[in-house]
């Protein structure tokens, strides 16, 4: 055989191997689930059958975070592996730099066909090329949700099982409005509100709602993997399930506190990954794409990529315990309300927010204001309001969601819900001073500029790709 011939052969059969090893990926993300409400991470209402036995089934990470507990940020860091101050999706209904590579790119380049079902939210569309996937609603505003139809999902699961794929179904529940599901599954009047949430009748309404959404969700979630496991494909399938940011309810999306930033994780790989076990290693959204390319057989160091996450296989294959010392996070108010800047760093027990203009009132139109032609956006709101002159809980959360203090500092891993500030506690002195430094040094690092970045000037900005004040990729 001629040298050129004995050449291609050998590498037709090394990308035969490598195709061989490669795990097919697929991403199930909800909308807008406060991983606390699962009761896999101690959810007290929520049934979630299929989400349950998928944690059964394998790896539940403790302690996963998103940068930005906002819908179109926080995509943008999962598909690209880069914090929002590196892609530039800094704020919502924005977009990332021109330029700016992800998920498509990284796998495709490994021999990936690599697509998106459901909910995109992710621009400009040249730096998030996946192929469209039918059959989930990709508005996740509807009312009602549009029915969704698994036909998409199984001919491009099946299409060509000689090559990997990487499918994301991006759903849109429990996203408002909260009109899927049956709510009458939770009686008002059972439910156990989180201490976050203000206890009135309209608030035990809309939760009792949300929860029915939740659990529509996970049925959407069974049915999903039950279309891999008819593919014959299971086996050689890693399957994530993550809850996105926290819920609209006041305290958890749209902040910086643990109910806004934790996401649920769930990784299931049979004979790879531990069944039933959970992890205390910190992971965050920047770190997926370059976990997914280790586990494909590519460089998730190339420095070429930019990226500001890191490979957590070790921990999905059971060979370390740990990941990152800290997961970072931010918050540009704009254009959700008026400027509201805040930073924060967790290292999984601890959280410590910095509020850059505390002088300020926080304000969140989705939540207190009015929407959709004068109908108020989230109904139980003025009942919160209404309820502050004579009940001294309600007020106190009020009080939390809308005037902050300069600097915040929880004991999360005794406080959840983060509702007692210790900023101020000598105790907490060292912990105190240990994070401010590592905020300060992430936030040079990112080249942060601060306050000014939550501005109506820079958000128009990034909408046309002009991304004032950052720093040169």
């Amino acid at each position: 055989m001629k040298p050129f011939l004995i050449l291609l052969a050998q590498v037709a059969l090394l990308g035969s191997a490598l195709a061989s090893s490669q795990p097919n990926i697929l991403f199930i993300l909800a909308d807008d689930c406060t991983h606390n409400d699962l009761p896999v991470y101690g959810g007290k209402n929520a049934k979630t059958p299929n989400i349950d036995t998928l944690a059964s089934q394998g790896l539940t990470f403790n302690r996963a975070y998103v940068s930005e507990a906002m819908c179109q940020p926080c995509r943008a860091e999962l598909y690209t592996g880069q914090f929002p101050m590196r892609n530039g999706c800094a704020w919502n209904h924005s977009a990332s730099r021109p330029g700016t590579t992800s998920l498509p790119q990284h796998l495709g380049a490994l021999g990936y066909r690599v697509g998106l079902a459901g909910k995109s939210h992710v621009l400009p569309e040249t730096s998030y090329p996946f192929e469209n996937v039918p059959g989930f609603d990709p508005n996740c505003v509807r009312n009602p949700t549009q029915a969704h139809d698994l036909e998409g999902t199984k001919e491009f699961i099946s299409r060509k099982k000689d090559q990997p794929f990487c499918l994301v179904v991006a759903l849109v529940e429990p996203h408002v409005p909260w009109v899927m599901g049956d709510a009458s599954q939770y009686p008002p009047r059972k439910i156990q509100l989180p201490p976050n949430i203000a206890d009135t009748p309209k608030t035990r309404e809309d939760f009792g709602r949300y929860l029915a959404e939740i659990t529509y969700m996970d049925g959407q979630v069974g049915q999903i993997l039950d279309v891999l496991k008819e593919s014959g494909l299971e086996e050689e399938t890693l399957v994530i399930f993550s809850s996105e940011q926290g819920s609209q309810f006041p305290g958890n999306k749209w902040t910086n506190w643990d109910t806004g930033l934790h996401t649920a994780f769930i990784a299931r790989w049979p004979g790879k990954v531990a069944v039933g076990k959970r992890t205390d290693a910190i992971v965050q959204f920047a770190d997926v794409v370059p976990t997914f390319i280790e586990l494909a057989g590519g460089n998730p160091k190339d420095p070429a990529a930019a990226f500001d996450g890191s490979s957590f296989a070790p921990v999905l294959r059971g060979e370390k315990d740990s990941h990152r010392q800290y997961a970072y996070g931010v918050h540009n108010n704009i254009p959700e309300g008026s400027a509201y800047p805040i930073r924060t760093v967790s290292d999984g027990e601890y959280r410590y927010i910095r509020n850059l203009t505390p002088d300020e009132i926080y304000i969140e139109k989705h939540v207190m204001g009015i929407q959709n032609k004068g109908a108020l956006n989230n109904p139980y709101w003025p009942t919160w309001m209404a309820n502050t002159w004579d009940n001294p809980e309600t007020y106190r959360l009020v009080k939390r969601y809308m005037s902050r203090p300069a600097e915040e500092l929880y004991h999360t891993a005794s406080d959840p819900y983060e509702m007692s500030n210790l900023a101020a506690d000598p105790k907490h002195a060292a912990t105190h001073e240990r994070l401010t430094k590592e905020l300060d040094r992430w936030l040079a690092e990112q080249g942060d500029p601060g306050a000014k970045q939550d501005t109506h000037e820079a958000h128009q900005a990034a909408k046309r790709g002009e991304h004032l004040y950052f720093p040169k990729p």
